[in-house]
């Protein structure tokens, strides 16, 4: 990936990022109306995001309960330009904040957390979109269900009410092996057609995200990416720079 130079003002790094994006789609033969850009704002301040915000971007990732929550409460006056996305672990003792605070949860891996969201979502919101994660690298220190436990999972969160199931995630070991990278990617975007075929109608025509890749391997996730399905990239340090460990 190539470096972030820090000197550069954010629609300069927006513009590195969308180019790169759009190289990827270029070489690979994907269509770029299907890849999303999701701008990781964890441990970045709310004028960061107010920043990105006036650069033309509008969904924005958190990996923080309350650090998220205090950004939205900040941000209030920009609201309705703005999807939040919750794409960290979650603990079932904050389940309650992100059903009221988020539009988009990318990290469910267990039923528990979903029917906790499910039973809080305010009635009077939308559905809260909601993912699954997939540990496709099998690491013991991440968080995500094994892929073999996952048509199961979506078959059970699919009719629950106030969640709308949209697809899968995965955050798989970090590696400059390009060849690894999209391996993981594949088995990401197999997994996801083989889920999708298994669901009902009604919840097949939700189904149609897979979030996957950031900074440093996105031209492997569009490599790897379906088409007419929508391709969400996580972008945190190509976007804002480098960030401090919280």
């Amino acid at each position: 990936m190539p470096e972030t130079d820090s000197s550069m003002d954010f629609p300069a790094r927006l513009r590195d990022v969308q180019q790169r994006i759009d190289a990827a789609c270029q070489l690979h033969g994907k269509d770029p109306a299907t890849i999303h850009l999701l701008a990781v704002s964890k441990t970045f301040p709310a004028s960061a995001v107010k920043e990105a915000l006036a650069a033309g971007l509008h969904a924005f990732g958190e990996n923080y309960v309350q650090e998220g929550i205090e950004k939205i409460q900040q941000l209030m006056a920009h609201r309705q330009n703005i999807n939040w996305h919750f794409i960290g672990p979650l603990q079932s003792n904050k389940t309650k904040d992100v059903a009221e605070h988020f539009d988009w949860m990318h990290s469910v891996d267990r039923e528990k957390i979903a029917r906790r969201l499910s039973e809080q979502r305010p009635k009077g919101m939308p559905a809260l979109q909601v993912c699954l994660q997939i540990n496709v690298s099998g690491e013991s220190t991440k968080s995500g269900i094994n892929p073999s436990e996952a048509p199961a999972l979506a078959a059970a969160i699919a009719p629950l009410p106030g969640l709308c199931l949209r697809g899968l995630m995965a955050i798989p070991e970090p590696t400059e092996d390009v060849l690894i990278q999209r391996k993981s990617f594949s088995e990401l975007a197999q997994l996801f057609t083989s889920i999708r075929q298994q669901l009902s109608p009604d919840a097949q025509a939700n189904f149609n995200t897979l979030s996957m890749g950031m900074s440093a391997d996105l031209e492997s996730a569009i490599a790897e990416s379906l088409p007419q399905v929508t391709t969400m990239v996580r972008i945190g340090t190509a976007l804002f720079g480098r960030r401090t460990t919280k």
